[in-house]
């Protein structure tokens, strides 16, 4: 049998990880394929670096957490996205990566376009963030 958890101990769960990562960590998105963990050095060729609102996601609901507002830059790189990393405000320590489609493509996380070129504003459209066990 199977360890079930109640919808408040999940969205705790979720919550603690924004807590734990803090304010305004930075998104890159990279080219290629992600590295093997997060302990693992940056793998790809970054095309963008978003610094995150400080309240970064929503609060966690149903044993979810979603991506808060909008996140748009402007790319620095040019390529094709493959996977994105989040670090820490300092951008020393990587937290959570995964990968990345564009909208409707079922990554992890979803951008308006996954071929970027230099200067092109670059749009996160959706993350979430769900909790097992229920």
């Amino acid at each position: 049998m199977a360890v079930q958890l109640s919808v408040a101990v999940r969205n705790a769960r979720l919550d603690v990880i924004e807590t734990t990562v803090g304010t305004s960590p930075k998104l890159q998105i990279r080219t290629g394929a992600q590295a093997a963990n997060c302990a693992a050095s940056a793998t790809g060729s970054l095309l963008v670096e978003i610094t995150c609102p400080s309240d970064w996601m929503n609060a966690a609901s149903g044993g979810a957490k979603t991506l808060a507002g909008s996140w748009t830059v402007a790319a620095t790189g040019t390529g094709t996205a493959g996977h994105y990393r989040l670090v820490d405000s300092a951008g020393t320590t990587c937290h959570e990566q995964g990968s990345i489609t564009a909208t409707g493509g079922g990554g992890d996380m979803t951008v308006d376009n996954t071929s970027i070129a230099s200067g092109q504003t670059v749009t996160v459209t959706s993350k979430t963030l769900n909790d097992a066990n229920a």
